[in-house]
């Protein structure tokens, strides 16, 4: 295994992150074991209770099977892991994974109009001048930041009014996993969070209580930053796929 001595400063959360990352890269495989607390904890260089620490957030997030009295197996993480892992699958080792990012582009396209008509249908008046304000805020500002920042706040409303749980936990997942990147989109998502008037569209057919028109006035909303959105990341992957030829040869 590639594992390396971690920082002390947060030391759990390193040995998490580096045991997922063996786990996620398949350097460890499902259904095999993982070496024991003691192996992990003498090539990570730290103790036994943070070992045991990580592994038990492993667990409870479903990536690990621990059998008592025997040995702490891996589980396929594409079969038991929930949108908690999205984040950390997002930018490992420093690296955006491209394939990550685009199936995040992807829900958030096909996700978004649902959460519309579901707020046009539930949300009324009120929600109305709700979204209202927030849309005016996201007009009086030229910062491409602070913007993506009310969009965040226009959806985070509307997801409440759609009144879904199951959309809220999937709104709260994908959310963290675009934050951290949300100064580096700035240039992108420009082009999304300066469609002024295609967000009072939206926002005026969530007040009159029409799903249809919610859906494909968010569809027009979210599409264009995520075809551009797309468009970098098959690029992207083109190029890393070029670079990755010319260091083999």
């Amino acid at each position: 295994m590639a594992l390396q001595p971690v920082n002390r400063r947060s030391v759990p959360d390193e040995v998490f992150d580096q045991v997922l990352g063996e786990v996620v890269d398949g350097e460890i495989g499902a259904g095999e074991p993982l070496p024991s607390e003691r192996r992990l904890a003498e090539v990570l260089g730290v103790s036994r209770p943070a070992v045991r620490e990580a592994l038990q957030r492993m667990a409870q997030t479903r990536l690990l099977e621990v059998r008592h009295g025997g040995s702490t197996t891996v589980r396929d993480f594409k079969r038991f892991a929930g949108l908690d892992l999205l984040p950390r699958l997002l930018v490992r080792r420093g690296d955006l994974d491209a394939d990550v990012a685009r199936s995040v582009l992807e829900a958030r396209l096909a996700i978004g109009p649902s959460v519309a008509a579901l707020a046009a249908a539930r949300g009324g008046e009120t929600l109305e001048a709700t979204l209202t304000d927030t849309v005016d805020a996201l007009a009086g500002t030229d910062d491409d930041v602070e913007r993506q920042l009310h969009a965040l706040a226009f959806w985070d409303q509307m997801v409440d009014a759609a009144d879904s749980i199951v959309f809220r936990l999937m709104f709260n997942s994908l959310r963290a996993a675009y934050e951290p990147a949300l100064e580096a989109l700035a240039p992108v998502m420009a082009a999304e969070v300066g469609q002024i008037s295609a967000y009072r569209v939206l926002t005026a057919a969530v007040g009159a209580g029409d799903p249809d028109t919610a859906r494909a006035a968010a569809d027009r909303v979210l599409r264009p930053a995520t075809d551009s959105l797309l468009t970098a990341l098959t690029a992207l992957a083109a190029l890393r796929e070029t670079t990755t030829t010319r260091e083999t040869r």
